[in-house]
């Protein structure tokens, strides 16, 4: 039923399953502030056309200028993340500096 309303499957796949180890990992590690890397993003973004999805902003607050693109990004990701109490959303809350 699932896989016929929306046109994927929810059990395994023939695609290997992306991880934060290895030669071709798409997310950091907790450690590394958890999150996507670029290449994790370009490969999303070539899988699913039309996309938006970014990397995160890591510039310091102070030096964004206030007002600007990314610096309401990461207003607006600090505010919707505030109540991420899990090791890796707290890890991309502080790769994000919030």
């Amino acid at each position: 039923m699932y896989t016929q309303k929306f046109g994927i499957s929810r059990g395994s796949s023939n695609e290997p399953r992306k991880t934060t180890k290895g030669k071709g990992r798409n997310f950091r590690t907790t450690k590394e502030g958890a999150g996507m890397t670029a290449k994790g993003v370009a490969e999303y973004k070539r899988k699913n056309p039309g996309s938006k999805l970014k990397t995160a902003v890591t510039t310091k607050p102070s030096k964004l200028k206030p007002g600007s693109k990314a610096a309401k990004r990461r207003k607006s990701f600090c505010a919707r993340s505030k109540g991420w109490t899990g090791e890796r959303g707290k890890a991309a809350r502080r790769r994000w500096k919030c």
